[in-house]
């Protein structure tokens, strides 16, 4: 009777150890899918003061337009998938980013200067590597496209580095 109580809790213990090893390596798996998200890039963890990963999820119509006389930044929605430096008070981001009709990498000019990234077009559904700063007003002071006016956004971020992340 003693033999068959102690083989029992010896099971039970096993049980739960192999199970404690299942949640760590997922969670390990977990961490090692978002950092190959995204290429290695320097300036992501140079830059900003918040990482993510984050899934765009609009681009309201009209919000991105080619006007060679006009600089400016728009605002799109974004949903995060990964946070890897700061902190955020949700799922739900606004970033603004300037000169958007142009590829990151060619968006910086003399006025703002300091932003890029090897996105080369936005679009809806892509998954991005974003390195944010916030909020938006201490970062830029340009007109601003933003078609959620009015709208409880929170805080609005600014884009400093944004690269397309592996899907």
């Amino acid at each position: 009777m003693i033999g068959t109580r102690t083989r029992t809790h010896q099971r039970e213990r096993l049980a739960v150890g192999w199970l404690l090893a299942g949640l760590l390596l997922a969670a390990c798996r977990s961490a090692a899918d978002a950092d190959r998200a995204a290429p290695r890039d320097p300036e992501l963890a140079a830059r900003g003061t918040i990482e993510v990963t984050a899934r765009l999820v609009e681009i309201p119509e009209g919000a991105i337009f080619q006007r060679d006389l006009y600089n400016y930044a728009t605002i799109l929605k974004y949903e995060v998938v990964t946070v890897h430096r700061g902190e955020l008070p949700g799922s739900t981001l606004y970033v603004a980013h300037y000169n958007p009709w142009l590829p990151r990498a060619a968006a910086a000019d003399a006025r703002v200067e300091g932003i890029g990234g090897n996105l080369r077009a936005f679009e809806t559904g892509q998954v991005h590597r974003l390195a944010l700063d916030a909020p938006l007003e201490d970062h830029f002071m340009g007109g601003v496209v933003n078609k959620y006016f009015g709208q409880d956004t929170g805080t609005l971020y600014w884009a400093v580095w944004t690269n397309l992340a592996e899907p």
